[in-house]
């Protein structure tokens, strides 16, 4: 149904969307998260030309609308877009704002118009509000009637742009039950939602966005049960990360801790686990793999902290030759290491240039 190539969106300061090459079919109904500024809104408004891709192929039922010979408000017909404002027409009431775009567009009639948006307004339970006006209505009936607005057009797809984040925690339930009932009609649904556990509800499939991309694409199982790519996991599970390259035995040792006490307060973590990974850093890091590194070497020191088990792990990622720090002749160091953790692991890896991987979960 959609088919997507070489997506590219760039902006004067900003590159959201840098490659994304991905197919929508028929009756899929998709869930489009990932962290702030991932190019999620961009994704959808580029499907249906709100923002002009600046490179790439976008192609709807094999019509290539990027380009510039296609009659791409036809296709829009095809497209209903809910934006999470809103955008009703304040100057008319619902019924005016659902019947404008049938009659301007579909060229209905205006007692077709009507009587399709009054059977809409019907299955949102909205039908008594027909002639009220938008500032009569609370922020989910507004997001309701938006979505009849859309529904009213006959779209084969429907784009929703984070249709709930506008609402008050209180009627974020009534919205996504429309939604939820328009999924089940088999109509093409793509949501870009931050609410994880609807986005796992309703959708087939879910698009985790980052690095300019769709980064990975699964069943709702996939991505939020058995994450493949290391941000996928990270985002999933709510995971936090400092990340440090040291380069020279004579790094910045006190900036480090500052800095790992300073992402402990950010990210709640109690002051005796940020304690415990110092030492474990110092003794483990400083004490007993610096000295067995050469001259010319890379160090990639990384916290990981999950909000969702509360739990902190530091690991460290080291070139020159293969070393298990568990056997390291500093028996006093690594035993104080120890003694702050509840494991400690080794592994020999290949990855960027790194031999040695070691894990630890700080107590």
């Amino acid at each position: 149904m959609i088919t997507i190539r070489h997506l590219k969106k760039e902006y004067a300061n900003a590159t959201p969307l840098k490659d994304v090459n991905v197919e929508i079919h028929k009756g899929d109904v998709i869930s489009v998260i990932g962290p702030s500024g991932t190019g999620k809104s961009t994704l959808i408004r580029c499907i249906n030309l709100l923002e002009t891709p600046t490179s790439g192929e976008i192609f709807v039922d094999g019509e290539c609308i990027t380009d510039k010979k296609c009659n791409i408000n036809k296709v829009r017909q095809k497209m209903g877009m809910v934006f999470q404002s809103f955008n009703l027409f304040n100057h008319m009431n619902v019924i005016e704002n659902i019947m404008a775009a049938p009659m301007d567009l579909l060229k209905k009639s205006k007692q077709e118009a009507y009587d399709y948006g009054i059977e809409l307004l019907r299955t949102v339970g909205l039908a008594d509000k027909a002639f009220n006006y938008p500032d009569q209505l609370s922020g989910g009936q507004k997001q309701r009637v938006a979505i009849v607005r859309a529904l009213a057009m006959e779209p084969e797809i429907i784009l929703l742009d984070e249709p709930t984040s506008a609402l008050d925690p209180t009627m974020v339930g009534e919205v996504q039950a429309v939604i939820r009932d328009l999924a089940r009609k088999g109509l093409t649904l793509m949501i870009v939602t931050h609410e994880m556990r609807f986005a796992r509800e309703i959708a087939n499939r879910v698009f985790y966005m980052d690095e300019g991309g769709v980064y990975e694409d699964g069943t709702p199982e996939e991505i939020f049960d058995n994450p493949k790519k290391e941000k996928t996991i990270r985002f999933i599970k709510h995971l936090k990360v400092f990340e440090h390259l040291i380069t020279s035995k004579d790094f910045d040792f006190i900036g480090f801790n500052t800095d790992l006490e300073e992402f402990g307060r950010r990210n709640q973590v109690a002051p005796k686990t940020i304690y415990r990974a110092q030492s474990v850093f110092e003794e483990l890091a400083v004490q007993c793999v610096l000295p067995k590194l050469d001259k010319d070497f890379k160090l990639n020191v990384a916290f990981e902290y999950s909000q969702e088990e509360e739990t902190l792990f530091m690991t460290l990622k080291y070139d020159g030759d293969t070393f298990d720090v568990r056997n390291t002749p500093n028996v006093i160091s690594f035993a104080i290491a120890e003694n702050a953790s509840e494991s400690i692991e080794y592994a020999e890896i290949d990855e960027d240039g790194f031999k040695n991987l070691v894990t630890v979960k700080i107590k």
